[in-house]
């Protein structure tokens, strides 16, 4: 089989000792397979620690899947570049920890709220309405957002357990603290100092029909979700590396429908919970998924071209 054979560089100054000038690969090498070789030559004992960028724009090459040979700069210029990403952690044990955190903290909150509670709010009922009721129990309404949010996050557990798949290994190990602490924090510690609060608003709380829309717009989201992340995961059969095209379950309207359901079914939540921070949190998440589902759409029309439909909004219909 024809070798591919190529210019290694390092990126950065401070490089990978022992880096030949060049290196052969086989023909049908992926990205992941390139780091291998790089690793081995430079006695890495972690693949995923080695980092490859195209020679001209320098922007890592994420997909360890993709072949080398589809990747138009680094063939023309025959040359890639690599640096060394210090210590890595895997994608799935990132978002296992992320999620972990709010489940945590929302159990801690909902056993000690008889004792938490009526120690602070002396200290504090100049400033929140009188509880909603003297027996400390959670009302309907509080319950019910202790059951969505709990049920939401075991949910994400499983489907990075178990469904989800990565077009890169690992991340920078430092990323779990930066990552992690939106999600521990906002959704978390904050959202459940506040929603079991026996002064909160889900407490005080009367309106069921609030609720059950709440409710229908949850189960709509959650179920939507759950379709796109099963569809995307099983679009490539295996031993596939080629991209494709994803299409139906909402890739119709948006870039990336995960993104959509993912907001109506927190706005579900928030309807239930009626909590400012939560408003807080996902206001702060939709930036971000905005921002992550036009670089999709870009990367779709580049990679596609003529073939992929253009989408004028990337996961809000007339909206984002």
């Amino acid at each position: 089989m024809a070798e591919l054979k190529l210019k290694v560089t390092n990126r950065s100054r401070k490089g990978l000792k022992g880096l030949p000038p060049t290196l052969e690969l086989p023909n049908d090498a992926t990205i992941e397979q390139a780091k291998k070789v790089v690793a081995r030559a430079t006695r890495y004992s972690d693949f995923n620690q080695i980092g490859i960028f195209d020679p001209v724009a320098k922007k890592t090459i994420k997909d360890r899947n993709a072949l080398v040979r589809d990747q138009e700069v680094i063939m023309k210029h025959g040359e890639f570049l690599v640096k060394d990403l210090g210590p890595q952690i895997s994608w799935r044990a990132v978002y296992v920890t992320e999620y972990v955190g709010p489940l945590l903290f929302h159990l801690l909150f909902v056993s000690v709220r008889n004792t938490l509670y009526p120690a602070v709010y002396p200290y504090i009922k100049s400033l929140v309405p009188a509880p909603a009721s003297t027996d400390g129990a959670l009302s309907f309404t509080q319950k019910t957002a202790f059951a969505m949010i709990m049920a939401h996050f075991i949910k994400r557990e499983l489907e990075v357990s178990f469904v989800h798949k990565f077009s890169a290994n690992t991340m920078p190990a430092a990323y779990i603290v930066r990552n992690s602490f939106f999600y521990w924090v906002a959704a978390g510690l904050l959202g459940a100092l506040e929603i079991y609060a026996p002064f909160s608003p889900a407490a005080l709380a009367r309106t069921r029909a609030i609720d059950y829309l709440g409710l229908a717009l949850y189960f709509f989201g959650q179920y939507g979700t759950a379709r796109v992340h099963w569809y995307l995961a099983s679009l490539r059969k295996p031993g596939e590396t080629a991209r494709k095209i994803p299409r139906g379950n909402g890739f119709e309207l948006v870039t990336c429908p995960n993104y959509m359901f993912e907001v109506i079914a927190w706005i579900g939540i928030i309807l239930v919970t009626r909590s400012p921070t939560l408003v807080v949190f996902i206001a702060i998440g939709i930036y971000y998924m905005y921002i992550w589902g036009v670089g999709k759409e870009k990367a779709y029309r580049k990679e596609f071209g003529d073939k992929y439909k253009k989408k004028r909004y990337v996961m809000l219909p007339g909206l984002l």
